[in-house]
C-alpha cells in the first residue's frame, strides 16, 4: 500500500489538482461551526476541527432529493408517467471524514443495500465515494467510538486514512480506491519510521483520552418485551422537546418520507430525511398515532438503534460513537446512559 508524508500546503495543492477528477468534500469552518462543502474557491479546507455539527452522511444521502418528476398537462404525450431525476454519480472523495461517520456510512449501508431491499442511488453513490479519513487527535469529552467498535484512528472502514503530524500529514492507502485517490496526488514523499512512530504515539494518546464506554454485552440476549415495557421510559423521555435534533444530526439514522409537490401542471416526487421523533411520523391516514405520546417515540429512537438493529443485523449497536446527539441535545439526553439502562436492565 502506498504511505506518503505531505507538507499541509502541498497536500492542499494535491487536491486542488484533484478537481477534474473528484468532486472533492473538505471540512470547512461556517460560522461557528465546521461542515462538509464542495472544495471551492473562497471555501478553504479546515482540517485542524475537533467534528462537524452535521456528519457528512448528506453526500450520499442527501437531505432532500427529487427522485421522480412527472408532467399534468393533458397536451403532453407523456402526461403523469413519473421519469427519474437527473443524479450525479460521478467520482467523489470526502477528505477529512472522521473514523466514526465512516463507521456511520457502514451502518446506514447495510439498511440501504442487503438481500431485501437495494437502493439504487444509495448504492450508485456509495460506490463512487472516496474516504479519506482523518485520525483523531482531540476526541471530544462526548465521544465514545471505542466502545462500539471503532476508535480515533481506526482504518477498516476507510479508504485512506491522515494523520495531522503536527506540520505534515503521514497518509496511509488502505484499499484500492484509497491507492487510486494518491496515486493521482502530487507533492507527496515516501513515509519513513519516524513518521509511523509519531503517527502510533498520537493514536495510542487518542485511545486513552476517550473515557466513555457504555456496555453493549447484554444487549443481544435481552428479551425484547422486557425492555419494551421498562419502567424508565417515562423518566428518559419527561425533557424531551421532540425537536429532532438528535436524528438529523446522527450519521447512522435513515429514516425517510416521500412527498409528491405540484406547482402548476408540473410535478416531483421529492424524498426528506424525517424522525421517529416527531409525532406525524407514524400518523396514519385515518387519523390513528400508534405513537401519539412522546415517552414512546423516545422509546422507539433507543429501542431501533440499541436493540432492533443488534437483532436483525447482528452487527453490533446502529451507533458510531460519534456523540454529537449527546453534546447537541438541548435537554441532556445521553444515548450512553440509555444503553448502560438497557444492557443492564433485570426484569422483576
Amino acid at each position: 500500500m502506498t504511505d506518503k508524508v505531505y507538507g499541509k500546503e502541498k497536500w492542499i495543492q494535491g487536491l486542488e489538482g484533484l478537481k477534474n477528477d473528484y468532486k472533492i468534500y473538505v471540512p470547512v469552518k461556517d460560522g461557528d461551526f465546521h461542515a462538509f462543502m464542495p472544495m471551492s474557491e473562497g471555501k478553504a479546507p479546515d482540517f485542524d476541527y475537533d467534528n462537524t455539527r452535521m456528519s457528512p452522511k448528506a453526500v450520499m444521502y442527501p437531505e432532500s432529493e427529487r427522485l421522480f418528476e412527472y408532467s399534468l398537462d393533458d397536451a403532453d404525450p407523456e402526461a403523469n408517467i413519473l421519469k427519474e431525476s437527473p443524479k450525479d454519480f460521478s467520482p467523489r472523495a470526502i477528505v477529512g471524514i472522521r473514523p466514526c461517520d465512516a463507521h456511520g456510512f457502514q451502518i446506514v449501508n447495510r439498511n440501504f443495500d442487503n438481500p431485501e431491499y437495494r437502493d439504487p442511488w444509495w448504492v450508485r453513490r456509495f460506490g463512487s465515494t472516496t474516504l479519506v479519513g482523518l485520525g483523531c487527535n482531540r476526541p471530544c469529552s462526548t465521544c465514545f467510538c471505542t466502545a462500539v467498535g471503532g476508535g480515533p484512528f481506526h482504518e477498516e472502514w476507510l479508504d485512506a486514512l491522515m494523520v495531522d503530524l503536527g506540520d505534515r500529514y503521514l497518509v496511509k492507502g488502505l484499499t484500492d480506491k484509497g491507492e487510486g485517490f494518491l496515486a493521482k496526488m502530487t507533492g507527496g514523499t515516501p513515509a519513513d519510521e519516524g513518521a509511523y512512530k509519531e503517527a502510533e504515539a498520537l493514536a495510542e494518546e487518542a485511545s486513552q483520552k476517550i473515557v466513555s464506554s457504555p456496555p453493549t454485552d447484554r444487549l443481544k440476549d435481552q428479551k425484547t418485551t422486557d425492555l419494551f415495557n421498562a419502567p424508565f421510559w417515562e423518566e428518559v423521555a419527561f425533557g424531551c422537546l421532540n425537536c429532532g435534533t438528535c436524528t438529523y444530526l446522527c450519521p447512522t439514522c435513515w429514516c425517510f418520507d416521500i412527498q409528491d409537490e405540484v406547482f402548476g401542471k408540473q410535478g416531483d416526487r421529492i424524498r426528506n430525511w424525517d424522525s421517529c421523533m416527531f409525532p406525524l411520523f407514524t400518523l396514519h391516514g385515518s387519523g390513528h398515532n400508534p405513537r401519539d405520546q412522546k415517552f414512546q417515540r423516545v422509546r422507539q429512537r433507543f429501542m431501533h438503534k440499541l436493540k432492533y438493529y443488534v437483532d436483525k443485523y447482528e452487527n453490533g449497536v446502529q451507533c458510531s460513537g460519534c456523540g454529537r446527539c449527546v453534546r447537541y441535545c438541548p435537554v441532556n439526553i445521553d444515548i450512553r446512559d440509555i444503553c448502560e439502562r438497557m444492557n443492564n436492565f433485570e426484569s422483576a
